[in-house]
């Protein structure tokens, strides 16, 4: 018995649109690209080209349990976005709103540790090298007073 296509898919607490092929939806997840989205494919022995509304039940749940445990799945560590962590030591792969909470409490340790990044972030300003002569200003922008008398 056929399933019917699902126009609207949920994996990993987050909607997917069933148009779309399997690869390229999952890569709407946040903290997993198109490279990990192709590995996991291939990992699971789906086809990357399928259409995310044929997926079955069993097929989503799966999916959907895999998602959450990445690191499970045996990739090398450098396809992992949480290498060594620094509060647990072990290399892990976060998605959704946990990715979200991480960042945010590291930068909040860096902060608490008067850390040079986390200066940069207390003040708002650039954090990885970028320079800032010219861009990254606040307030209300000035323009070029010009000479009553014109070019001279």
């Amino acid at each position: 018995m056929a399933e019917e296509f699902r126009y609207i898919v949920r994996i990993a607490g987050v909607d997917l649109p069933g148009d779309k092929a399997l690869v390229y939806a999952l890569a709407r997840i946040k903290g997993i690209g198109i490279n990990l989205s192709r590995a996991i494919c291939r990992k699971l022995g789906m086809d990357p080209n399928r259409l995310v509304g044929t997926l079955s039940d069993e097929e989503i749940e799966m999916l959907d349990e895999k998602l959450r445990s990445v690191e499970k799945l045996g990739f090398p560590s450098w396809m992992l976005n949480r290498r060594r962590d620094p509060f647990t030591g072990v290399d892990r792969h976060l998605i959704t709103s946990d990715l979200v909470f991480e960042v945010r409490r590291d930068i909040e340790f860096m902060k608490a540790i008067r850390s040079y990044k986390g200066v940069r972030h207390m003040y708002g300003l650039k954090v990885r090298g970028q320079r800032t002569r010219t861009t990254g200003r606040f307030g209300m922008t000035l323009g070029v007073k010009r000479s009553k008398g014109g070019r001279k």
